[in-house]
């Protein structure tokens, strides 16, 4: 009877033991060294507020745009950044999407400052394609996008 009790301990214990999760059945995000991600939604694309700001300059380095920003605040360091692409894909040799930047800033200062914010622009990639060309609101150029 004494060796009734302890094995049961034991096979209770392994059966708990068994029940974790296995490391290899998760689920892995990929990893992007952008700030940010793109949202593609049309309505949001029309629809989204944004504060007054300047778009300085842009730049595509393998999956990440990075827009430099100027727009004036206290500090910037509330400011709150959104890249959003519409879902209408205009066919032409390159594809064309368009995209605007949203920037939420509560700032009240009169002084002037310039950030950096950078977006995964996996989202934009149109399948059968490997480049589209960017419209960004407000800003004069377009930009290629190769992937």
């Amino acid at each position: 009877m004494k060796l009734v009790r302890p094995s049961s301990i034991i096979i209770c214990c392994v059966l708990l033991f068994n029940t974790q999760c296995n490391e290899d059945d998760e689920v892995l995000l990929p990893l992007t060294l952008c700030d940010a991600v793109t949202v593609i939604n049309s309505e949001l694309y029309e629809n989204a507020e944004s504060d007054f700001n300047s778009i300085v300059n842009v730049d595509i380095s393998q999956n990440c745009l990075t827009i430099t920003v100027s727009a004036s605040g206290c500090s910037g360091d509330t400011w709150v950044f959104g890249l959003v692409g519409s879902e209408t894909v205009m066919e032409s040799s390159p594809v064309q999407r368009n995209v605007r930047l949203v920037l939420t800033n509560d700032e009240a200062c009169l002084a002037v400052f310039t950030q950096e914010q950078s977006f995964d622009l996996s989202p934009l990639q149109v399948e059968g394609e490997n480049e589209v060309l960017l419209s960004i609101q407000d800003f004069s150029d377009q930009i290629m996008y190769s992937y």
